[in-house]
């Protein structure tokens, strides 16, 4: 289907590892996971995203059940976090609740590279907290992730949006602005400048760039809350040497946003470049019906995270196959079995063949499979209690007991 593909065991090794390391890196700093439905109702996404919004004007993927209850293939996960963050009353747990999920989202937009209709997330969120010091955690656990899975080269681009006390008198010079330029600019914007205005800021259509750049910038309208929020969050994040460049047009696409946000670019990923993209969303429980409460987070487009991950080539694909043992006569089918078994329950990758195989056969499916080792049982080897273990990188041969061939095999991988 258009927008969609299959991940063969060849990808999803590497995927693996990524993923491996996301709940590593994540655990570190106590967060824990947790899985929502692919489905929710639509409304959640109306109201929580925002009705004006591309997502939900032009993207999701609705429809009604038998119930006729209009339901949502997930277009986002933030939202879905902070539904069941009110519905488990996970708010009188105390203190602050640290939270990280992987999954497949949903939207039907133009397929290109890295970008799909079926699409993966990796994203955390915190809420409970208002202090710009875990906004500056949660992009320093960000950028340790990145720098784990490999990328190195990347741009960190911040902005505060404010909040609802002083982003109204920007809307609203906004909106004048746009007065006298929507009509020489694309259809869209020319209907975001009475809708969402804000919006107009994340266009990506060249001609209209030059007008965009002379347009006013929100974070010359802040109020001294928000002012003091962001010179807070700036110098923590000098203080951490995260290196990073404000960008007064990064608004972010969703309405819940407030304060800071953020994304994550990368030269490896050509013209679609973002990585990473999140912020502050201090007023989304309110706006789904729960109790005050500020949060933060951020996803991370792993299809193109991959992508990046491969450019830079650090992070190899999953665990090499460590073993293909090779058994001849019926009776050797046996001890062979059982040792597959041990090396297994250790933890290594062990391949065997329960038909029968001659010998120059196995090991040919041992080099096609990759395998390290392969382990050679037939009569002679039953009867001297030692079995043939070869490398088959560098073509040396042992006579080991089967007590000893983890432990050697181990050693050597």
């Amino acid at each position: 289907m258009k927008g969609t593909r299959d991940l063969l065991p060849a990808d999803t090794s590497l995927w693996q590892r990524v993923e491996a390391e996301a709940h590593r890196v994540f655990a570190a700093y106590h967060y824990g996971e947790i899985r929502t439905p692919i489905l929710e109702e639509t409304a959640l996404f109306a109201r929580g995203v925002g009705a004006e919004t591309d997502i939900v004007m032009k993207e999701m993927y609705t429809f009604r059940d038998r119930d006729e209850e209009s339901l949502t293939l997930r277009p986002e996960a933030t939202a879905s976090v902070v539904r069941a963050y009110i519905e488990h009353s996970l708010y009188n747990q105390g203190g602050i609740q640290k939270l990280y999920y992987l999954g497949p989202m949903f939207r039907r937009e133009r397929p290109q590279k890295g970008r799909y209709r079926q699409f993966y997330q990796i994203g955390a969120e915190v809420l409970g907290s208002q202090n710009a010091l875990v906004d500056v955690e949660v992009l320093e656990m960000l950028v340790l992730f990145l720098e784990r899975v490999g990328i190195r080269e990347y741009q960190l681009l911040i902005n505060s949006v404010g909040c609802p006390n002083c982003r109204p008198a920007y809307l609203e010079a906004l909106r004048l602005a746009l007065q006298n330029v929507k009509s020489t600019m694309c259809g869209d914007c020319q209907r975001r400048a009475d809708t969402n205005p804000l919006r107009v800021l994340d266009c990506k259509v060249e001609a209209d760039q030059p007008i965009i750049d002379g347009l006013p910038k929100i974070i010359d309208h802040l109020d001294p809350e928000c002012r003091q929020h962001f010179e807070r969050f700036t110098s923590g994040l000098q203080e951490r040497g995260l290196a990073y460049h404000i960008t007064p047009r990064l608004v972010r696409g969703l309405d819940y946003y407030t304060r800071t946000t953020f994304e994550i670019t990368s030269g490896a990923l050509g013209a679609q470049n973002a990585l990473v993209g999140g912020g502050r969303y201090d007023g989304l429980s309110e706006m789904l019906g729960g109790p005050p409460t500020p949060g933060i987070g951020f996803s991370i487009g792993q299809d193109r995270l991959i992508l990046a991950v491969q450019a830079a080539a650090v992070l190899k694909p999953g665990s090499q196959l460590a073993a293909y043992v090779v058994w001849m006569g019926e009776s050797a089918l046996a001890p062979a079995s059982r040792l597959v078994r041990e090396l297994r329950a250790q933890g290594m990758s062990v391949e065997i063949d329960y038909d029968p195989v001659k010998i120059k056969k196995a090991m040919g499916n041992a080099n096609k499979l990759g395998a390290r080792f392969a382990i050679i049982i037939g009569e002679g080897e039953i009867t001297s209690g030692k079995f043939q273990v070869k490398d088959m990188a560098s073509g040396e041969q042992k006579e080991l007991e089967p007590s000893a061939i983890a432990e050697y095999v181990k050693g050597k991988l």
